[in-house]
C-alpha cells in the first residue's frame, strides 16, 4: 500500500469516527487532510452528498490550491473554505466540519462561546467566535469563516455548524469532540442562568500554560 492509499483509508476511517462520536449523521459535514496531489500543494476531501459508510478510497477527491480537481466524484460543496483555510493557516493539517447537535444549536443562536471554562483556551484564545451567516458552499462563507477563526483552531458558523482544524486527522477529530463537549457544557450551564466567566488575566495565564502543556515532541 502506498502512502497516498494509506492517507485515503485514514481519512475515511476518521470520517466514520465522526459519525460514531455523534458529530455528524447522514451526509452532513465534511473532512479533509492536507497533501500534495500530483506534486502541487493541495488537499484530499470527502465527496459531496455521500454517506461516510459507503465511501471507498477512490471516492475521495484531490484538489490543488489553484483549483484543479482530481477524481471521479464532485468534492464537498464546502471545498472553498477548506482550500482557503489551508492557504491561510500553515498549521492546519486536517479540517473537520460538522453539524453536531450542541455546536449547531449555539450557532443557530449566533453566539460566540465565552470563557465560561478554561478549556476554551484549547482552541487558541479566550473565546470561540461565531462566523457571520452566508450561504453554504459560497465564497462569502469562506471569507466569514477566515475572519472568525483568526488566531483560533475552531469557530461556529451561524445557522450551520462548527469547523475545527488540527495538525493531523486524529487531532482534528479530538478537537471536534472536545469542542462539541464544551458547547454542550455551555448550553447546559445557560439553562440554569448566566455562567460566571473567567477574566482576561486568568485566561492569559491559562493560554500561557497551554503553550507548554502535554507531551512535547
Amino acid at each position: 500500500m502506498t502512502a497516498a492509499d494509506d492517507l485515503r483509508r485514514r481519512l475515511i476511517a476518521t470520517a466514520r469516527q465522526m459519525q460514531a462520536a455523534g458529530l455528524n449523521c447522514g451526509t452532513a459535514g465534511n473532512l479533509s487532510v492536507r497533501c500534495e496531489p500530483t506534486g502541487a500543494e493541495g488537499f484530499l476531501i470527502t465527496p459531496s452528498g455521500m454517506a461516510y459508510e459507503r465511501l471507498e478510497p477512490d471516492d475521495l477527491v484531490e484538489m490543488t490550491f489553484d483549483g484543479r480537481t482530481l477524481g471521479r466524484r464532485l468534492p464537498s460543496s464546502e471545498w472553498r473554505f477548506h482550500r482557503d483555510l489551508y492557504r491561510a493557516r500553515p498549521d492546519a493539517g486536517a479540517i473537520l466540519h460538522a453539524h453536531s447537535p450542541f455546536a449547531t444549536s449555539l450557532a443557530c443562536l449566533r453566539r460566540e462561546i465565552p470563557p465560561f471554562h478554561y478549556m476554551i483556551a484549547r482552541f487558541g484564545g479566550d473565546n470561540v467566535r461565531c462566523a457571520a451567516y452566508a450561504t453554504f458552499g459560497s465564497q462569502e462563507l469562506s471569507d466569514a469563516l477566515l475572519a472568525a477563526i483568526a488566531d483560533r483552531r475552531a469557530c461556529l458558523l451561524a445557522n450551520h455548524g462548527m469547523v475545527v482544524f488540527g495538525d493531523d486527522l486524529p487531532r482534528a477529530l479530538a478537537l471536534g469532540s472536545e469542542f462539541e463537549a464544551l458547547c454542550e457544557q455551555y448550553w447546559r450551564a445557560c439553562q440554569l442562568g448566566q455562567p460566571v466567566l473567567l477574566d482576561v488575566a486568568e485566561m492569559s495565564r491559562v493560554l500561557e500554560k497551554f503553550a507548554g502543556y502535554g507531551q512535547q515532541d
